[in-house]
């Protein structure tokens, strides 16, 4: 008779969702379990931290839900305010992709960073979510989060000096000559001049 009260139990706890379960296990454990969550865990298999929550909810206690970690609505849905505020802290720190290959946004902020900004801005602690959370909404708002190394400029060498020395020496000497050609070149990029072009072939050469 006992396993059937039992089950009867179980099951009206499984058609409950959120406080109200949670003031009714309390409730069962106090009346069956000498308000003991431990025995309450062993007996109905409810967890011992939901059957406590429930206890100090009937005490008048305000118990706070992390609702985000149990497959809900995403934060950033669920709280369009949230996902505003993320954005203002984090657009002046974003730079987009170098090679213009992807439209995803670079961040040399950190999830922890984030939350910390947004703790400043007034959120209190549990309406923040976890640094793994915020992690993962930056994630899904296209922001990757990773050092951004800027450039470096090429070495100066113990030639440079001298080198443009030279050549400003030489730009000198024949500005006013006529029969002189004045040749700028990228060095960076490889351009292919007279008989190298396509590899020593005329453009306008047909095929046989």
């Amino acid at each position: 008779m006992e396993d059937l009260v039992d089950e009867l139990i179980v099951s009206a706890a499984k058609r409950l969702k959120g406080k109200q379960r949670r003031l009714f296990v309390a409730e069962v454990c106090g009346k069956l379990c000498d308000a003991s969550p431990r025995k309450a865990e062993e007996r109905f298999g409810w967890g011992r931290e939901t059957v406590a929550k429930g206890q100090r909810e009937q005490n008048g206690e305000e118990v706070v839900t992390y609702t985000w970690r149990c497959g809900g609505r995403r934060s950033e849905v669920r709280n369009p305010q949230l996902a505003a505020d993320i954005r203002l802290i984090v657009e002046p720190h974003t730079q987009t992709d170098p090679e213009l290959k992807t439209g995803r946004l670079y961040t040399n902020l950190s999830a922890g960073e984030v939350r910390q900004a947004l703790l400043e801005k007034g959120y209190a602690e549990e309406q923040v979510p976890s640094e793994r959370t915020l992690r993962d909404i930056l994630n899904r708002m296209n922001y990757r989060l990773k050092r951004i190394q800027k450039g470096k400029p090429l070495k100066k060498t113990q030639d440079t000096d001298a080198i443009f020395a030279n050549v400003h020496a030489v730009h000198a000497d024949v500005k006013d000559d006529p029969q002189t050609l004045e040749i700028s070149v990228d060095t960076k990029a490889k351009v292919s001049l007279g008989e190298y072009t396509l590899g020593g072939k005329k453009p306008n050469r047909q095929p046989r």
